[in-house]
């Protein structure tokens, strides 16, 4: 499609991933006479589960509520690996006739919406020689994610260039890289790096993990004892169903323990770490961080895989302070040199703000930091736009597919009122602005300020809680008072 031959379609959905896959889905069993595509910058789909290879990739959400409301996970391990999910993702998408959809090598620069038009204008480059493509659409969904696929965040090191051995980020893992026999030292204290030490330890000479400060680990069971025993007595769908709501539930609980008890919470975890590595392991040093639970997010590991990497003496853990990189490895602040044949940084992602799409509306540039969020998903001033954001301290999906759910709502109420146009609109003087996300990790902080912002109070500020999005999503009027319609009769596309 060359930028002459332009293409118009109800619903343009940005992205086949997670939150893509789960939108046409949805699209198409609730909006079954809107048209529709997916825009995918890559060549395959899966988004993050086709992007990240490193040894051991996984996630650290169980697949009951990681997996679609729409489709069961029948199978027995929980915590899933990456190229599990990805099976899972494209089998859905093949299920639900959502691969023709699909336009890979298609990655959305810009868009403009026409009031007069009632519509988006997306301008599009597509495949290596990066043609322009041009296509109108009523309604822009941005399922994209919120970093940068073609970069990971990686800090300026003292004397990297000195350093003889290898570097990677695990975000762009190289296939033919071969560890075995080789020390390693993985540099992160996230779920990456919890990750990756294990796996690599299988093969490698030694794997040392080099963090900063400490994160909160938590090791559980890879596979669900009780689910698998409601998949013994119950029909698959009914066993799935159960257990996600249990798993939500536990999960809200958790949360809401940490944030009421922080210290209680804290004695818990820590608790379990000493006792899976022994009295005489320093766990105040390498597994007592200095904030509170869920002040960033909790690394999970499967089986307690870390912990015995680190009982069997094939890992180990240093926390400290880079001094510097020397030819032979990383020497810290504290004096002790750590050689290696390959470091692994695993320091972060780099955020990206509305999947790097540009925005105006009727000329006028939109800044994402000076506008606020609407119910988690749309934007203030902003027409027919929505963009996914998952969960921070619960499964991406479960927040995905509740925006998914109520965007068709929305297109379904106005297809039965004739409107164009929809728009949050605040006129409340007296909202104050505050960041989008609570949350202290690094790669937030790093980019928060170009984000929109939340509000003080509903339906501007977004809520971090399951329960309470489902009432006001799944049953809330769509029609507010705050979401604005209107409708254009020259318009001859209903959105």
């Amino acid at each position: 499609m060359s930028m002459q031959q332009e293409q118009h379609v109800d619903v343009l959905i940005v992205g086949a991933g997670l939150s893509g896959i789960g939108a046409a889905c949805r699209l198409k069993a609730s909006c079954p006479r809107r048209s529709f595509v997916i825009f995918e910058g890559r060549d395959r789909s899966g988004g993050t589960w086709d992007l990240f290879r490193y040894p051991g990739v996984r996630s650290d959400s169980d697949m009951y509520t990681l997996g679609y409301a729409f489709r069961p996970w029948t199978q027995p391990v929980s915590i899933a690996d990456g190229p599990t999910i990805l099976h899972y993702l494209r089998e859905t998408a093949a299920q639900h006739g959502i691969d023709s959809k699909i336009r890979y090598g298609h990655r959305v620069l810009r868009a403009s919406w026409s009031t007069p038009d009632a519509c988006w204008t997306v301008e599009a480059e597509h495949g290596r020689d990066r043609q322009p493509v041009r296509l109108r659409c009523n309604f822009l969904f941005l399922c994209s994610g919120y970093f940068r696929y073609d970069a990971g965040y990686t800090p300026e090191f003292a004397g990297i260039a000195s350093y003889t051995g290898r570097i990677v980020h695990p975000q762009h893992w190289p296939e033919e890289l071969d560890v075995s026999g080789q020390r390693v030292v993985v540099i992160g204290s996230g779920a990456t790096a919890m990750t990756l030490v294990p796996a690599l330890a299988r093969t490698a000479a030694h794997v040392t993990l080099l963090q900063r400060s400490p994160t909160y680990v938590v090791a559980r069971p890879a596979e669900d004892p009780i689910a698998s025993g409601l998949r013994r007595l119950l029909p698959a769908k009914l066993a799935y169903g159960l257990t996600r709501w249990k798993n939500v539930l536990l999960g809200i609980f958790f949360f809401k323990l940490a944030r009421s008890r922080p210290d209680r919470v804290k004695r818990l975890i820590v608790g379990g770490v000493r006792q899976a590595l022994g009295a005489d392991y320093d766990v105040a040093t390498h597994f007592t961080p200095r904030y509170n639970p869920w002040d960033q997010r909790v690394c999970l590991v499967p089986d307690g895989d870390l912990f015995a990497a680190l009982k069997a003496g094939r890992a180990s853990m240093a926390t400290d302070l880079v001094d510097t990189f020397t030819p032979r490895g990383i020497r810290l602040k504290s004096g002790r040199e750590l050689e290696a044949d390959l470091v692994v940084t695993a320091t972060g992602l780099e955020l990206q703000v509305l999947g790097g799409v540009q925005l105006d509306v009727d000329g006028v540039p939109v800044d994402p930091a000076g506008i606020f969020n609407y119910k988690g998903m749309m934007f203030s001033d902003v027409p027919n736009l929505a963009s996914t954001f998952g969960y921070t301290n619960a499964s991406w999906t479960l927040r995905s597919d509740l925006t998914a759910a109520y965007v068709c709502r929305l297109l379904n109420h106005m297809e039965r009122g004739g409107w164009t146009q929809c728009t949050p609109r605040n006129n409340d003087p007296a909202l104050k602005p505050q960041p989008w996300l609570d949350f202290s990790s690094g790669y937030v902080q790093r980019a928060i300020a170009r984000f929109p912002k939340q509000g003080t109070r509903s339906p501007w500020r977004a809520h971090q809680n399951y329960m309470r999005d489902l009432l006001s999503l799944r049953f809330g009027s769509v029609d507010d008072g705050v979401m604005k319609f209107s409708r254009n009769p020259l318009n001859t596309h209903t959105a």
